[in-house]
């Protein structure tokens, strides 16, 4: 049952290194560079208040528009690291066909290697919010769970991409796939919506989506100074804990025949 964390915690000067050579190959040549980490949630988070707030004009009785602005914006922050977790992953084997032959470097910890490095525009982000969150008043002694909550969302993240990143490695489209899916998943999460906005008929469905829990949770815990209710924090724990170790059974189970298809 340890068997994965303790690869990872053995490799871990490696995947630190790599994981920061990552994220400066990603920015390079690029005129603003590490900057885009700053402005694309910026960004992302404009085009959601001209949808939400200009568009469709929608205001809450119990916040003000700058208070829903915030709210979306503890939505968006964990889909940013999911997403580009999950966009980037699902190619990291077939993207890095040298590392496979590579004896010093277990394969298993490419995957890994791309969800650390997808959490700095959600950590960057988190930290904007934080900020302004503070300013605000709204920060409180709940802030102490979210390490754990950002812990379960890599678990869950690192299981995820294991399975995608080797089903790719056999039926390429999952790449493809996975660009429509991430979207369909942004419209049904609860990005720029409470319970209060969803029709009792389409909740349970909606439940059925694990990052309801991830931002549900991290929104109560950024916005309204609450603690994860106990039902959320275990449906989280368990699909994390569970996606993770079947990620790890089947990436490790495929991984002999990787060199014979990348």
């Amino acid at each position: 049952m340890l068997e994965p964390f303790k690869l990872i915690w053995e490799y871990r000067k490696i995947i630190k290194s790599i994981t920061i050579n990552d994220i400066k190959a990603k920015y390079a040549g690029s005129f603003l560079g590490i900057l885009w980490a700053f402005i694309y949630p910026i960004l992302f988070l404009s085009v959601y208040f001209i949808v939400y707030v200009v568009i469709f004009k929608i205001r809450l009785n119990t916040m003000s528009t700058f208070d829903y602005v915030l709210l979306i914006f503890c939505g968006l922050i964990p889909w940013f690291g999911f997403s580009e977790a999950i966009g980037t992953g699902v190619n990291s084997v077939t993207s890095n066909s040298s590392l496979l032959k590579n004896t010093l470097f277990p394969v298993e910890l490419i995957p890994v290697k791309v969800v650390f490095a997808s959490m700095i525009s959600q950590l960057i982000g988190m930290g904007l919010l934080m900020l302004v969150l503070i300013v605000k008043g709204y920060m409180g002694l709940a802030v102490l769970a979210l390490p754990i909550l950002l812990i379960l969302q890599i678990v869950f993240s690192t299981g995820l991409v294991w399975i995608l990143a080797s089903l790719n490695v056999f039926f390429r489209d999952i790449g493809q796939i996975i660009t429509v899916v991430l979207i369909m998943l942004m419209m049904v999460s609860p990005i720029a919506y409470t319970n209060e906005m969803i029709s009792p008929q389409i909740l349970p469905y909606m439940k059925a989506n694990p990052l309801y829990y991830l931002i549900t949770m991290l929104r109560d815990i950024l916005m309204f100074n609450r603690l994860p209710g106990i039902y959320d924090f275990s449906i989280f724990l368990s699909v994390s804990v569970f996606v993770f170790y079947l990620g790890y059974f089947v990436f490790s189970r495929l991984k002999v025949v990787f060199a014979d298809y990348v």
